[in-house]
């Protein structure tokens, strides 16, 4: 069934603004106090603990969500300004970023009260953090290929095999997987996965960092020997889970995060060419400004959707889509851009380890949260197209 694209025009109300000004004070007061600095790349394996319960203090994580679990039942437009101001500002947000993106809203959605109530609150707190388990070797991003599988057993499950790319699994405490309970049927490929609440403390899981080019080390490789699930720990339909992760992925594919990873780039040239730029510096900042501006359209708007209970799966494609792309050229253009700047501006050196460090990272954008040919292949679908 074709689904109608829709990108309603929704602007930020004057609530959103006052919060927006809380947050850039907010963040000030941690740059003063040296607990990041806003010029250099964020490592993204970097873990501040006390910078997330700082955040969790200000009733920044968990914003939407109920007061009953900690939270504070604010609009899903407001959690955007948080996540804008914290990805400008290079903000270690690590330790509870994706809990808040989310796994807490897949826990309130679907683990049992006990869970949601010894669990949830600590998210909103910024003391525990998640990891997804859903890409495999061999398998990447095609999730109904996963193989891990999931045993029954008296009481629980028996998980056996091997979790990748899964983002802080180091420093995780939990992690959201999926594994295969049944097999796959002829008539439907997705069926036999099963979603679990997996405990990084349990026996029988080995966390195995995986460097890349950049030096970070925040991939990594999980290995499950024999470790035991309790059934209480299983999330919603044994054998349905494609529906639970295809709704979960709007969450993790239209934010801000998309476009805004390589971000810090463009601000340092900015700086870099001054108040004055030449021609050609003015014309290339006004092409990145203008694409710039019209993804954040596209995901406020996203943003508005989630507000309003829908699930705007795959117009979160298409800003996951454009927006990786976006990103990961971006450092290749402002070097262009940067060539004949004078190797005497102010901040000329920290320009160069920017672009240096950016372009390590860029590879990774258009794979992380779902490869561009799988989005492709999800707008296609989602327009009747395939």
């Amino acid at each position: 069934m074709t689904s109608a694209l829709r990108f309603d025009q929704i602007r930020l109300p004057e609530e959103c603004e006052r919060l927006r000004h809380e947050v850039r004070a907010f963040l000030a007061e941690e740059i003063a106090a040296g607990t990041f600095n806003p010029h250099e790349p964020q490592r993204e394996d970097t873990d501040v603990p006390e910078f997330s319960r700082r955040v969790g203090e200000r009733g920044w994580i968990g914003m939407t969500w109920p007061k009953k679990y900690g939270g504070h039942e604010r609009t899903f437009l407001e959690r955007y300004v948080v996540t804008e101001e914290m990805r400008i500002a290079n903000a270690p947000t690590r330790r509870f970023f994706v809990a808040d993106r989310q796994s807490g809203p897949v826990l309130l959605k679907y683990a049992n009260e006990r869970i949601k109530m010894d669990i949830v609150p600590r998210i909103c707190r910024g003391e525990v953090c998640f990891a997804i388990g859903m890409s495999e070797p061999n398998s990447g991003s095609d999730l109904f290929a996963a193989k891990t599988k999931a045993t029954k057993t008296d009481g629980g499950w028996l998980i056996n095999g091997t979790k990748i790319w899964t983002t802080s699994a180091h420093m995780a405490d939990y992690m959201l997987a999926i594994f295969r309970t049944s097999p796959p049927t002829k008539e439907n490929r997705r069926h036999g996965l099963t979603q679990f609440l997996v405990d990084m403390k349990t026996p029988g899981i080995t966390v195995n960092p995986i460097e890349q080019i950049s030096g970070l080390k925040e991939f990594n490789e999980v290995v499950f020997q024999d470790a035991f699930m309790p059934d209480d720990h299983v999330l919603g339909e044994i054998d349905g889970a494609w529906k639970q992760a295809t709704s979960e992925l709007a969450y993790e594919r239209s934010g801000p995060e998309r476009f805004l990873e390589t971000y810090y780039v463009l601000t340092e040239l900015v700086r870099a060419l001054g108040s004055k730029p030449d021609t050609r510096g003015a014309e290339g900042i006004g092409r990145l400004v203008a694409q710039l501006h019209t993804m954040r359209r596209m995901s406020v708007s996203v943003a508005g959707m989630l507000q309003a209970g829908k699930e705007p799966v795959v117009e979160a494609s298409i800003v996951k889509d454009i927006g990786t792309i976006w990103e990961q050229q971006l450092p290749h253009r402002v070097r262009d851009l940067a060539a004949f700047i004078d190797t005497d501006a102010s901040n000329h050196s920290t320009l160069e380890d920017q672009l240096a460090f950016a372009t390590k990272i860029a590879p990774k954008l258009t794979i992380q949260g779902g490869t561009t040919e799988v989005l492709r292949g999800i707008i296609a679908r989602g327009l009747g197209l395939r």
